[in-house]
């Protein structure tokens, strides 16, 4: 069977055409825009995102030379967008998930927020997708229907008003345990249920499309991070990875029982197969990829790849600490108003020791959040699989290793993300009898060992988490 697996990320769409046993026939990637919308929005071309779908996927097509047998898709997961049902016609700019501007929302709702993390197990913030489209309700239009960007995409394909449960549970509006609408949560953000799509498995056919040629079945959804936790093969309750793209995500399985953070974690649905759910618990830093762009874009960097080259050029960072919130803070800290900084500076500080800085701050960032981890499955994680961009970094990996004092397994495959839809569509489709058939085996290319003890880990994550506490005093 041939799955054309599409994952549309935030700076990029990407396709793979993969056959039996995960085999990865073609490949094709477009770029896609994000625009900034004064100091907290951040905006995509809706038409955009979709163009860049049909061409990666064209792309992966014709780099394989045949065609597929069914399609999977991957989102971003909290981006939204208001959209004609009738036409397909977007009416507003994609709201990307990275966007700030309904922190308004979450402070008049401030007084909810207990019982909509009790209902949906996510703290209320403007990375969630609820607060996005009340905002974008009331600043940019009522017209037309308002949802993620994949029941959009997934409608232009031809498969219908449909999401899938692990996208559902990162708006606010599922209730966790049922993987349902809630009513009640809907009611907060004076939403009706009954105007959301259809929250469908992850596996299973959700529709058919054309788009490529012959009808298909699109048959594997998924919001992007669940899906290469999947490929991972993060399936017993305590494993995890971490997925280094404009954003760093730190994902653990959790099991088939809906649980509630105590730590400042999400909880959310990993997937759901056959309509049984298996849960997840996650923290994000949501600029990691997008750091490293701004320091080319201040001139610090020519461009990512001399990130090691430019890192390298000292052993240390000199003193200086970045704490990496240039679009808020995630959990478990959950400081929307927060924004970057490097402390430490001195005379001698040069263009080396801010790189550094920079790798050490979101090394420092993921290593807090599996900490937070830990605190929630009752110990600590035995490794961090991670995949993603930024995994090309020797020295953001042996940063990593280094706090976390585990190993760091490096995921052969820069496609996980499309490999997780492409293992659900094979589920989905008949094509696979079980999970672990459809996933195959593990791709891990390289092993990442800690070079430093634990006394000098603990010294190292003190000083960043010190620089962070005065970022949050100051953040209000």
């Amino acid at each position: 069977m041939h799955v054309l697996a599409i994952d549309q990320g935030t700076s990029a769409t990407k396709a793979v055409l993969v056959g039996p046993g995960q085999q990865v026939l073609g490949r094709g990637e477009v770029p896609v825009r994000v625009r900034a919308v004064g100091p907290d929005g951040v905006e995509a071309d809706p038409e955009e995102l979709y163009a860049s779908v049909i061409a990666a996927g064209s792309r992966a097509l014709g780099a394989a030379g045949t065609t597929a047998d069914a399609v999977a898709l991957a989102n971003q997961g909290e981006t939204v967008l208001a959209w004609d049902r009738h036409t397909g016609r977007p009416l507003t700019p994609a709201i990307v998930w990275q966007d700030r501007r309904s922190a308004g929302i979450c402070q008049r709702l401030a007084g909810s927020a207990d019982r909509l993390a009790e209902i949906t197990g996510l703290r209320l913030d403007p990375y969630f997708a609820a607060p996005k489209i009340t905002w974008l309700r009331e600043n940019l239009g009522r017209d037309g229907v308002v949802t993620t960007t994949d029941t959009w995409l997934l409608a232009r394909l031809g498969a219908g008003f449909v999401t899938d449960a692990a996208t559902a549970s990162r708006t606010l509006l599922l209730d966790l345990d049922r993987t349902e609408w809630s009513a009640e949560a809907c009611a907060m953000f004076g939403l009706d249920p009954g105007e959301l799509p259809r929250v469908a498995d992850c596996a299973g056919i959700a529709g058919e499309t054309s788009a490529f040629g012959k009808a298909v079945p699109v048959a594997g959804i998924a919001v992007d991070q669940q899906a290469a936790l999947l490929a991972e093969r993060c399936f017993a309750a305590g494993q995890a990875k971490c997925t280094y793209g404009t954003g760093a995500f730190l994902l653990a399985t959790a099991g088939t029982r809906a649980v509630r953070s105590s730590g400042g974690l999400s909880a959310s649905v990993a997937w759901r197969l056959a309509g049984t759910p298996s849960y997840c618990l996650d923290g994000q830093v949501y600029t990691a990829g997008a750091a490293i762009r701004w320091l080319g874009e201040i001139g610090l960097l020519s461009d990512a790849t001399a990130l090691d080259a430019v890192g390298g050029g000292v052993t240390d960072s000199g003193g200086v600490t970045f704490v990496p919130s240039l679009a808020g803070l995630g959990a478990p800290q959950w400081r929307p108003a927060a924004r970057g900084a490097f402390l430490g500076l001195s005379l001698g500080s040069t263009r080396e020791h801010l790189v550094r800085a920079v790798i050490d701050g979101l090394a420092g960032s993921v290593a807090l959040l599996a900490r937070s981890v830990a605190a929630d499955i009752g110990g600590p994680l035995s490794a961090l699989r991670v995949d993603g961009g930024l995994t090309r970094s020797r020295l953001l990996l042996q940063a990593q290793a280094d706090l976390l004092q585990l190993p760091v397994e490096v995921c052969r495959t820069p496609d996980a993300t499309a490999l997780g839809v492409a293992a659900l569509a094979r589920l989905g489709t008949g094509a696979a009898a079980s999970l672990d058939e459809a996933v195959g085996p593990a791709e891990v290319g390289s092993v990442v060992e800690p070079r430093i003890g634990p006394d000098q880990a603990a010294e190292r994550l003190a000083a960043f988490e010190a620089a962070l506490n005065a970022v949050l005093a100051v953040s209000g």
